[in-house]
């Protein structure tokens, strides 16, 4: 099926931006953390934990370094999501959509 010229030159802008969106994503890195710092999880745009840095002072309480472990992932993923929304919510807004869209 044949486009019209127009469409098929807004079909292409709109691949274009996603796929500059993606590589914009994956290019985030947050840092979650939790206990006051005593536990930190750094964080891609992907979600994939990047690193882990736990202070010795809770190395030693094995549920207390297990909640404090779960809370600065639950950061992260809030941090990535949070830059991801930026990201997509200001290229979106350049192609001039009704709002809430996505």
């Amino acid at each position: 099926m044949k486009m019209p010229g127009n469409m098929q030159a807004m079909m292409k802008q709109a691949q274009q931006m996603q796929e500059r969106l993606q590589q914009d994503i994956a290019a985030i890195r947050v840092e979650g953390s939790a206990g006051g710092g005593m536990v930190s999880v750094k964080m891609d745009g992907q979600k994939n934990v990047l690193a882990v840095k736990i202070d010795s002072e809770v190395a030693g309480d094995t549920e207390m370094l297990q909640d404090l472990v779960l809370a600065a992932c639950n950061d992260a993923v809030k941090k990535v999501d949070g830059e991801s929304q930026k990201k997509m919510g200001g290229m979106l807004g350049g192609m001039g959509l009704p709002p809430g869209l996505f």
